[in-house]
């Protein structure tokens, strides 16, 4: 029986990359185990800057380099996507 790779309270890096929103890349710590979607394992994980949890497949996460910095500091969205981000929270 298949089993998911990382456990609760590992620290984990997530590129932000897949689907169509806006996500920022960083090193996240898992704060949940979920069933499977389909054949692959999910999980949750929390970012230390952030208010929520997001839900993000096993294949988004890998174990972070030895010089990555723990929250979303080393993002990986442009300057523009930043600034896109800004706008689109104010509307909310």
């Amino acid at each position: 029986m298949a089993k998911h790779i990382y456990s609760i309270g590992q620290q984990v890096s997530f590129d932000g990359s897949g689907g169509t929103h806006l996500k920022l890349a960083g090193v996240f710590t898992v704060t949940r185990l979920m069933p499977p979607l389909g054949t692959e394992f999910q999980y949750r994980i929390k970012g230390g800057a952030e208010a929520h949890e997001r839900v993000v497949l096993e294949h988004e996460l890998r174990v972070p380099d030895k010089g990555s910095s723990t929250g979303i500091a080393d993002s990986r969205v442009s300057p523009a996507g930043a600034k896109a981000a800004r706008v689109f929270a104010r509307q909310f």
